[in-house]
């Protein structure tokens, strides 16, 4: 089934407009009664002896006064107009000028207000029509009364009645034409502008959706740092406070130090929380989680080491300065997958290394542990689902697997951008 679109209906004149209208016909009908007045003293009587003072005032209304609601009820005022126009004529009313300007702001308004296109369109040439009809009419009338010296001073190629039909003739068509198009005009001009409108609402909404959507992604992005965060700083408690339990009777000295790096651990855990949790709650902030690079990963290893794992640490090649980003997804990386050997490996040793190469920067971490269940994915979970989004963001690469004499292996490898130190 096929669905048409509704066509679009201008919506009705504002409060604003309509006072505009009122004022406009008040002035208009003023100015008509004047040249009116003007007529009067000056006994222009173009269509013939005219009636009583009072019936010419009438028509000089009727053909003015419905300007006030012309844009509420254009239709209805265009009608009432080329009724009291013609009527008017009729009755040989002298005031002419004015009222042959307000038929054609009539015609002109049901072309840009009316709702209904296809009864504008029949309205305004039944109107045009009426108008030449009567043209005609009023010529056939009066061509008889003519006087013979009406046109004894004409001097030109062309009959002088049908010069003076000729220039009639012309004229309206101009005028009315002109009420026409520029009507259409002006109602293609509001449907273009109310659709501009509705473009630019859409696009408020499109651009309000994509601010959402982008929190959204915010958030998810700092619930995985809380995540490394959290997970590994808990992870290395747990094992100290094992270890602390475990020696407490038999080697109180070193259950003490278990504690302090538990009680480091926690403190570290909760500023580095608190910060995540200020920035929830900065609305608008430009601010991102920070304080951590790859010139911290040393105390990752330290820390493990502290939770009881044989823990290496080496840096090969020149060190160069990194941006703050890459750094910081250097740190992260060696922070998941020291969590991962921490909670899941089972393992006594973890070797962290990090290489600067000439053109690549390569972080590898690698333990003794069991390695990923026989048959499983390897690269599952938030953990590493953050490992592979941060070498994604900076079109690295990663790999996260068993290694083939036991244990598991996390190299990550960036593309080296350096930048001034």
């Amino acid at each position: 089934m096929t669905v048409h679109p509704t066509p679009w209906r201008r919506p009705g004149p504002s409060p604003e407009q309509r006072r505009t209208d009122v004022l406009v016909g008040v002035a208009v009908a003023a100015v008509a009664l004047l040249n009116l007045t003007l007529a009067n003293s000056a006994g222009q009587f173009v269509l013939g002896p005219p009636p009583a003072w009072p019936e010419q005032v009438f028509w000089t209304l009727a053909c003015t006064v419905p300007l006030v609601v012309r844009r509420r009820w254009p239709v209805a005022v265009a009608i009432v107009i080329s009724v009291a126009f013609i009527a008017a004529q009729f009755r040989q009313s002298p005031e002419q000028q004015v009222s042959n300007g307000a038929l054609y702001a009539a015609v002109y308004t049901v072309g840009a207000w009316s709702a209904d296109r296809g009864w504008a369109r029949r309205v305004r040439i039944g109107i045009i029509a009426a108008m030449f009809g009567w043209l005609a009419l009023s010529v056939a009338l009066t061509v008889a009364d003519i006087p013979p010296d009406a046109f004894s001073d004409a001097n030109g190629p062309l009959e002088p009645l049908l010069a003076v039909l000729v220039n009639s003739v012309l004229i309206n068509v101009f005028f009315f034409g002109f009420a026409y198009l520029f009507g259409d005009t002006a109602w293609t001009s509001a449907r273009r502008q109310h659709q501009l409108e509705v473009q630019a609402d859409q696009l408020r909404r499109s651009q309000a959706d994509a601010a959402q959507v982008a929190v959204m992604g915010e958030r998810v992005r700092i619930a995985r740092e809380l995540h490394d965060v959290v997970a590994h700083h808990v992870s290395v408690m747990g094992v100290q406070a094992s270890a602390t339990r475990r020696v407490m009777d038999k080697d109180p000295d070193k259950a003490r130090t278990a504690l302090a790096a538990v009680e480091q651990s926690a403190r570290t855990a909760v500023d580095e929380l608190r910060r995540m949790l200020n920035l929830l709650r900065a609305s608008g902030s430009d601010e991102r989680p920070g304080g951590v690079g790859i010139d911290r990963i040393e105390e990752l290893v330290t820390n493990a080491r502290d939770a009881g794992l044989d823990a290496r640490f080496g840096v090969y090649g020149q060190p160069v300065p990194l941006p703050e980003s890459l750094s910081q997804a250097a740190y992260r990386i060696v922070q998941e997958a020291i969590t991962n050997t921490l909670k899941h490996a089972s393992a006594t040793e973890v070797d962290v290394r990090i290489r600067y190469h000439a053109t690549e920067l390569e972080i590898d971490v690698a333990d003794n542990g069991r390695g990923a269940p026989p048959g499983a994915t390897a690269g599952v979970g938030l953990g590493l689902i953050g490992m592979r989004e941060r070498v994604t963001a900076h079109d690295g690469a990663l790999t996260a697997d068993s290694r083939p004499g036991g244990g598991f292996r996390v190299r990550a490898r960036f593309p080296l951008v350096r930048v001034p130190a």
